[in-house]
């Protein structure tokens, strides 16, 4: 029986499993959403809302907790400067998880995992112009220049034609030449293997 012990064990040894679900957590702090299976997700959960929590105070010793537990210093800076201060009015949960088909190849149930508040999409931004200057006008083409271009199209297409009408008649005349059947090459005998 397995009192007092709390947890799902995902068929991994302690290890593996405290591996599986540090680079679980890692994933998920940098890209703010992923897909994992059901399980797994509803095990990260107990996992990442605590450092959402740590990375809500900056302090040396939290950042030092955060670091211990996730072991990349990149995705800490990011939980202590952007996704903390995020999640301060929220007192916890920091994290969905919505079901989605089952995978293809063993029919497991898998699920999308992401942040409640995720970040928005960075705007680039424009330098303000003028009313008068947004509207920009496009180049104005004459009347003769686009006769010209519709002649010149014209008379490339019906080039194309006579080229072709060219290469049907060359190839009439080389069938008459021939006799209209095309002589096939004699194969060459093969050689009788001789058994010694």
């Amino acid at each position: 029986m397995r009192h007092h012990l709390s947890g799902r064990q995902l068929s991994r040894n302690s290890s593996h499993r405290h591996a599986l679900l540090r680079s679980l957590s890692v994933s998920l702090l940098r890209h703010e959403t992923i897909r994992t299976t059901i399980p797994k997700a509803k095990e990260l959960r107990r996992v990442v809302e605590p450092l959402i929590t740590l990375g809500k105070d900056d302090s040396e010793s939290n950042r030092r907790l955060a670091f211990a537990r996730l072991r990349d210093t990149e995705i800490v800076a990011k939980l202590f400067d952007t996704i903390g201060p995020r999640f301060k009015a929220r007192p916890g949960g920091y994290t969905r998880i919505l079901h989605m088909a089952p995978r293809a190849g063993d029919n497991a149930p898998m699920a999308l995992m992401q942040l409640v508040e995720r970040s928005a999409p960075e705007a680039v931004e424009t330098a303000p112009e003028d009313k008068k200057a947004k509207k920009v006008e496009a180049p104005k083409v004459d009347k003769a220049e686009k006769k010209a271009k519709s002649e010149a199209k014209k008379g490339r297409e019906k080039a194309a034609k006579e080229a072709k009408a060219a290469k049907a008649v060359e190839k009439k005349a080389a069938k008459k030449t021939s006799g209209g059947v095309a002589k096939k090459k004699k194969a060459a005998p093969k050689k009788k293997k001789s058994s010694k």
